[in-house]
């Protein structure tokens, strides 16, 4: 991209993102209401999932779940401190259960307490941190009571379960100090530092150049790629190919593509069919929330018991989190803009076969982040990769229902919308080609942040928490 527009990224934003509290407070607003799906289905979303399981860690994922809810990091809003949120919680579980009885790598905490009850443990891992994660929550999303108060019920429900003795009490402290190692680790990431809400973002004025799209004047977090990873060495240990040249055929075919399907069929056609549409909003739900979910049905499907489920779960997080962070360090830097600007500015991009349409509307309104590469995209590929690696097969039979499809088919409703698959890469696939189809990237943009995310994925599955022969 122009260096012009280079020079003004993400530093000299945070520089200028000390925002006054009324503005502050108007970004917040916007923030909620524009990120939030189309045709009210952020609304008609309950305040939590329904799942149960007699499994403790896949309980108390469902319990993060409902907190992301409560919070409103999901079903949309803010993935970034969501799927860290996660990570921290399950880092602490699987590093509690290990010290009970080591069967793989731990990450932070190395403790040693083999008479401790497992389940007391998880429970107070997982509270400590979740407690800890909440309240460590940036501005729009720090009304975290009722979120807080869901994680001290679940506390309390899963304790009494659990009969009174020192196997308990030693449970607890082993949780609680397995949580506290993990916090204090990432207490100085600079996640905390991060502005969301950036208004006074310096936009790109030259083609090709990312600003703010139509119904969104911030831009979303454009220091998170500078948070500390939690896998990668870097955020930028992965290259990323380049947006494509505005004048090349290739990007004509993406630009005609997206305009072609990705309209909002009402100010712009659109020639999806009904299951591409279906498809395009399925996908809008946050990563984090959607792979957590499939976690906990195979989790639960295939009888994991404690020690296997934290594993798994701790690999999705460990890589979903450091997706975000990836992703996020290579928007920033290349601020390409959005199909909706460029099929709008379209006479200004020296190509000849991008015909504009100063009037075209995506499905849903656009975030307002930079187009490459796709960050959705980048979270499949890393939580397929992921879950290929954990149970040796890309090969597996499983269905989804989403939040934010519209109201009455959602996840809690009494007819949810159900996808299926047979493989891992197939509802990866799917994931990032809804990019297009909701008019949010180009294909170009879905087909490296795939790529990127199937790296990050194999890195962490490869290098983490490995089983102990």
């Amino acid at each position: 991209m122009l260096r012009a527009c280079l020079k003004g990224g993400p530093f000299v934003a945070r520089k200028r993102s000390v925002l006054s509290r009324a503005r502050l407070a108007a970004g917040a607003i916007v923030l909620l209401a524009l990120l939030a799906p189309a045709n009210g289905a952020a609304d008609a979303a309950p305040s939590r999932p329904v799942a149960t399981s007699d499994n403790a860690v896949v309980r108390w994922n469902t319990t993060a779940a409902t907190a992301a809810l409560a919070t409103h990091l999901a079903p949309t809003d803010n993935p970034l401190h969501e799927s860290r949120m996660y990570a921290m919680m399950h880092i602490a579980i699987h590093d509690a259960l290990n010290a009970i009885q080591p069967r793989s790598q731990a990450y932070a905490f190395h403790g040693r307490a083999r008479g401790a009850s497992p389940e007391a443990a998880v429970a107070a891992a997982a509270r400590t941190a979740l407690v800890g994660a909440l309240t460590d929550l940036t501005p729009p999303f720090t009304d975290t009571s009722a979120a807080i108060a869901g994680v001290e019920t679940a506390y309390t429900s899963e304790l009494a379960t659990i009969p009174d003795s020192a196997a308990k009490l030693a449970g607890v402290a082993l949780g609680k100090k397995s949580a506290y190692t993990i916090l204090a680790k990432r207490a100085d990431d600079g996640a905390s530092e991060v502005p969301l809400v950036v208004a006074d973002f310096p936009q790109g004025v030259d083609p090709g150049e990312y600003r703010f799209t139509p119904g969104t004047p911030f831009a979303f977090a454009p220091t998170w790629g500078e948070v500390r990873p939690f896998a990668l060495r870097s955020a930028k240990q992965f290259p990323v190919a380049p947006p494509l040249a505005l004048d090349s055929a290739e990007y004509a075919a993406d630009y005609n593509e997206v305009k072609r399907l990705g309209g909002d069929g009402v100010t712009t056609p659109s020639a999806r069919t009904a299951d591409e549409t279906e498809m395009a909003r399925f996908w809008v739900e946050s990563s984090p929330l959607l792979w957590n979910r499939l976690a906990r049905q195979l989790a639960t499907g295939r009888h994991l018991d404690l020690w296997q489920s934290a594993r798994l779960f701790g690999l999705l997080d460990l890589a979903l989190t450091d997706g975000y962070i990836a992703t996020f360090a290579v928007k920033y830097k290349l601020l390409f803009w959005r199909p909706v600007t460029a099929i709008q500015l379209g006479a200004t991009d020296g190509n000849d076969a991008t015909a504009p349409d100063p009037t075209w509307t995506p499905l849903v309104t656009t975030p307002p982040i930079p187009d490459h590469d796709s960050g959705h995209s980048v979270e499949g590929g890393a939580a397929a990769a992921v879950l290929r690696g954990f149970f040796k097969t890309d090969r597996m039979d499983f269905s989804l229902c989403s939040f934010t499809v519209l109201p009455g088919s959602t996840c809690t409703d009494a007819n949810p919308v159900v996808r299926h698959f047979t493989r891992f890469s197939q509802a990866s696939a799917e994931n990032a080609r809804s990019r297009v189809l909701v008019g949010f990237h180009f294909k170009h943009a879905t087909t490296e942040g795939e790529n990127h995310g199937t790296k990050i994925g194999q890195l962490v599955v490869r290098n983490y928490l490995q089983p102990r022969h």
